[in-house]
């Protein structure tokens, strides 16, 4: 099993570290009251005894000022059980907290008609003090827009090879309709169709009478070639820009023979490349996946 817990002033960007976490398998618990924290894991390890298990639980100044105060007590209860854990806090300098709340008009949790923002913020750090003290980890996100605090998460928490991209190449044909789910769309129709040779019409672009067809045709191959080369190009930068999913979509008329084999061979080509790849033919419901 591992735990992260995840703490910070409010406006530094604890959910969205939690977010990350979640996206990359952790089951995430947000505000659980410090008390309940030794009965929890405890339960988590009752039940979950694989070690690949992953749980975040986030805890914040919502939870009674007491139950932050006893924060300390609970890490030690923690290693005495010998649980795995990693305390995370996120922390901002007051005149950009300030600022962001000023920019979202949110109300501070603390704040109220005798309590203006900056006196909340300086009393919620008050009560998070024992939580950043006893944190294995405190990142300044101060100077760090959303897509920045995000890759720090995942290169100082969560580790470079934790995170994955899934990659879903799609066949269809044009005359049912580009899929609603597409990012990008490669559009076949200009290349040979094999549906104008009686034997190959009843095909498709996995049996191997198409796939020759296809193959002698050299526009057939340089299209291939033009789109891996883009696709090689950028989907590292996709998945750098925190993508969790990405459908190409590649179409042909009836979505039977050209787009199909054009899919089939960029899945194989992909499949070694990435982690989590995927083809699927939508219009001749034929599916299969890595």
């Amino acid at each position: 099993m591992r735990l992260i817990i995840v703490s910070g002033l409010s406006g530094s960007g604890k959910s969205t570290a939690l977010h990350v976490l979640e996206d990359v398998g952790f089951n995430c618990i947000d505000n659980l009251p410090v008390s309940l924290l030794p009965a929890l894991v405890a339960q988590i390890q009752i039940h979950h005894d694989s070690e690949d298990q992953k749980f975040a639980i986030g805890i914040d100044v919502r939870n009674a000022w007491q139950d932050l105060t006893i924060f300390p007590d609970m890490i030690g209860t923690l290693k005495d059980a010998n649980v795995p854990f990693h305390v995370l806090f996120l922390d901002t300098r007051l005149p950009v907290l300030m600022q962001r709340y000023s920019e979202t008009r949110r109300k501070h949790p603390l704040s109220d008609r005798d309590t203006n923002l900056e006196e909340a913020i300086c009393a919620e750090r008050a009560l998070l003090e024992p939580i950043r003290d006893a944190a294995d980890q405190v990142l300044d996100t101060s100077n760090l827009n959303l897509h920045e605090l995000r890759d720090l998460v995942k290169e100082r928490v969560v580790g470079p090879h934790e995170t994955t991209m899934a990659i879903l190449f799609e066949s269809f044909g044009f005359k049912h309709g580009v899929p609603i789910n597409a990012d990008l769309v490669f559009d076949s129709r200009c290349l040979p169709n094999p549906h104008w040779q009686a034997k190959l019409r009843p095909l498709t672009g996995k049996d191997q009478g198409v796939v020759d067809f296809l193959q002698r045709e050299p526009s057939v191959e340089e299209m291939y070639q033009d789109i891996e080369n883009y696709l090689s190009r950028w989907l590292p930068r996709y998945k750098a820009n925190n993508r969790s999913y990405i459908t190409i979509a590649i179409g042909c008329t009836g979505g039977q023979h050209r787009s199909v084999y054009l899919s089939e061979r960029l899945y194989a080509h992909f499949v070694t490349q990435f982690d989590n790849v995927q083809v699927r033919h939508r219009d001749i419901n034929n599916h299969r996946s890595a």
